[in-house]
């Protein structure tokens, strides 16, 4: 049977002994295809739907047929559940083996959601993941789907206490996706509620994609090679390790993990690591070994060597690592310019931008592709020097959290041809 594919590298190989020098790392990851021999994992799923006030009319329609379609596309070994909530919570269809039955008596269901008042999301998001919860299978995908185009405004409303839970979830096992329709949904926590349940985030701009959006995550859930993927860092007692891309990292001792959660069937995955180095002896060695935490024999090992300052200011440096950290930061960028205009300090919010291009221009050398980056950088510090749009910021989060993330602009993963 295929595996998960690992590939390391680091931007450069030499480091300071009298300063705490710092390199990054990139791995490459690539999902075993899908075969004929390899059986999908069963896949464990609540959809918890808003019908708020404001998803009324076509919003919500468009909703109830995007959540049927996912369903009907669910085989006999799958289960599902589906949640509707404005100030009160409906449970509207209890946990089920996916039959043509429950289909059908689930298409009944749907039907009759009508709109309501307020957004309790935190009821209908517990509610849909009680759901999954009941019914976890250790081998199959259970996650709930949490499609809203409101801002919590009943039940747990604070954004770190709801991301406790989600984590909380998460390692229970039951992950979590979440869909932001429109334009006054809070992006970041629903960000942060797909970060730390180990799903994704979709912006849907316009009611007429939430079909497209959700038939694409169920779809990429339908075809899951492997779960629960995690890298395994083993290093020296005072090396410091942290993914500057957008992964849960745990650390204790000389051992830290990063969790990327599920893969799609040939799905690539970039993840950027910074590493900062103790002090060390002249000419001496270090290094360190990363593989996957399920298969220790999928593993790579990097070494550095302390080397004097004109050494170190002499090595040459690996554009595909330094291109990787280049879309890191300028993701970052350009998220915190989103929060900056949107809470009036545009200063802040060109500084963050024009700062991360400096940077970027300092290590580019004649490379077309940072330089196109800087670019591109440069040209948004104007745009951002005066009040947006609340779509065009929406737009703007979600397109850098994509690539932070390796999915392309609509949210879905990337793939390597075979």
């Amino acid at each position: 049977m295929t595996a998960v594919t690992l590939t390391a590298r680091t931007d450069r190989r030499l480091i300071r002994p009298h300063a705490r020098s710092t390199r990054f790392v990139l791995l490459e990851l690539t999902a075993p295809p899908a075969t004929q021999e390899r059986e999908r994992p069963p896949v464990n799923l609540a959809f918890v739907i808003d019908r708020s006030g404001s998803m009324s009319g076509q919003k919500l329609e468009l909703a109830k047929t995007a959540v049927l379609d996912a369903i009907g596309r669910l085989g006999p070994r799958d289960r599902f559940s589906v949640v509707a909530y404005d100030d009160q919570v409906q449970l509207v269809s209890e946990s089920s083996l996916a039959t043509p039955a429950a289909k059908n008596d689930a298409a009944m269901q749907v039907r009759g959601i009508g709109p309501g008042g307020t957004t309790n999301l935190s009821g209908g998001w517990f509610t849909g993941c009680e759901q999954v919860a009941m019914r976890l299978e250790a081998e199959a995908v259970n996650r709930c789907l949490l499609l809203t185009d409101g801002l919590a405004n009943v039940g747990i409303t604070d954004p770190t206490e709801l991301t406790n839970h989600v984590a909380a979830l998460r390692d229970r096992g039951v992950s979590t996706t979440t869909f932001g329709v429109g334009a006054d949904f809070d992006e970041i926590l629903l960000q942060g509620m797909a970060d730390a349940g180990g799903g994704h985030f979709y912006y849907i701009a316009d009611g007429a994609q939430i079909r497209d959006h959700i038939a694409s995550e169920v779809g990429e859930t339908l075809k899951v090679t492997a779960r629960d993927v995690a890298i395994e860092v083993v290093h020296v007692e005072g090396l410091r390790v942290e993914a500057i891309s957008p992964h849960r990292t745990q650390g204790q001792g000389s051992r830290t993990v990063v969790s990327l959660g599920d893969l799609v069937a040939d799905q690539v995955v970039e993840v950027v690591l910074r590493l900062t180095f103790p002090y060390g002896d002249l000419g001496r060695e270090t290094g360190v070994i990363i593989g996957l935490a399920s298969d220790p024999a999928i593993a790579e090992r990097l070494s550095w060597t302390w080397a004097d300052d004109a050494s170190s200011d002499r090595q040459p440096r690996d554009i595909t690592v330094d291109r990787a950290v280049a879309r890191q930061f300028a993701a970052r960028a350009r998220q915190e310019a989103v929060q900056r205009n949107r809470s009036g300090d545009y200063a802040a919010a060109r500084q963050a931008l024009k700062s991360t291009a400096g940077r970027i221009r300092g290590y580019m050398a004649r490379d077309p592709e940072l330089r196109v980056l800087v670019e591109e950088l440069e040209g948004q510090t104007e745009q951002f020097a005066s009040p947006m749009a609340a779509p065009m910021l929406k737009e703007v989060h979600f397109a850098a959290a994509s690539v932070a993330r390796s999915r392309d602009a609509s949210g879905r993963s990337l793939k390597r041809e075979r």
